[in-house]
């Protein structure tokens, strides 16, 4: 923690735009299109909580080749996955089935329950399909997302191949890894995080020999606090001998950069590959 350092601006006014509600707004209409695809099975279960529901997008591909399960913004205490639909249809052509995650959300359930109620969610998506199971299974999170599947990463990427519960790898946007500075910012008054479970519930001092290949993408414009995350988390990673990718894309904000993301742009489809190479590789 830096005691000089505004977490009020770093972590919420100073990552807002005026432009967000437009930009949002068309994330919607364009994810309401994809919702209503042929192939498109919404709210399917996995779990009791009315959130624990999953959106599936089968991939385009004639093989596909893994299955990319899609963790949403919103601070662990808002937004919902139908939101982010418009992002399915970028990997689906990229030969993955999608699945996109919705989880209870803070202040109903602290946060460690939170991670706890999603963790069926993994062997949900594995298994939509029986060929499912035989194929690579990677998470992808945006911003409270991004911790989440940090958090798979570390927990079940030592599983064993085969077990339907089993992480080969994570795309981490834009996240938050160590929580401490959350305190000291409005977020808390929802996440109600005391000094222990802020650092019991931060990955970044859980890097261990457990990992799978991960990729830190972060945009460009946002504060110093999300770019230093980004880095530090990546240097965790790393440190322990795991692939891992640290990346910012140039220009793009805190929502933008899913743009980036989908269209694999300004160099990220070559970081894409060679994590899918580590991926399978692993697998």
């Amino acid at each position: 923690m830096n005691p000089t350092a505004d977490y009020q601006f770093e972590y919420v006014d100073g990552q807002g735009r005026p432009g967000f509600p437009q930009l949002l707004a068309q994330y919607q209409r364009e994810s309401d299109v994809v919702a209503s695809s042929a192939d498109a099975r919404l709210d399917q279960p996995y779990g009791p909580h009315p959130r624990q529901r999953l959106d599936v997008f089968p991939s385009a591909a004639t093989a596909a080749r893994g299955v990319m399960l899609y963790l949403h913004a919103g601070y662990w205490q808002s937004r919902d996955k139908s939101l982010f639909r418009w992002l399915a249809p970028a990997f689906q052509r990229r030969g993955l089935h999608v699945v996109l995650a919705n989880y209870p959300l803070c202040p109903e359930v602290t946060l460690p329950q939170l991670v706890q109620a999603l963790q069926p969610a993994v062997a949900a998506a594995h298994g939509m399909a029986p060929e499912w199971k035989r194929l690579p299974l990677v998470v992808a999170g945006h911003s409270a997302g991004a911790h989440l599947a940090s958090e798979f990463g570390l927990a079940r990427g030592g599983l064993p191949a085969g077990d339907p519960a089993r992480i080969d790898g994570i795309w981490a946007i834009s996240g938050i890894y160590d929580l401490q500075p959350l305190r000291e910012t409005t977020l808390n008054e929802r996440l109600q995080l005391d000094e222990q479970t802020a650092r019991r519930m931060s990955p970044i001092h859980r890097v261990g020999r457990d990992g799978v290949p991960a990729v830190w993408l972060v945009g460009g414009a946002e504060t110093p606090e999300f770019l230093r995350q980004n880095r530090a988390m990546h240097e965790a990673w790393q440190a322990q001998g795991h692939w891992s990718a640290c990346v910012q894309a140039a220009a793009q904000d805190h929502f933008t950069v899913l743009r980036s993301w989908a269209a694999l742009d300004g160099g990220l489809d070559a970081v894409f590959d060679d994590w899918w190479a580590a991926v399978a590789a692993r697998a």
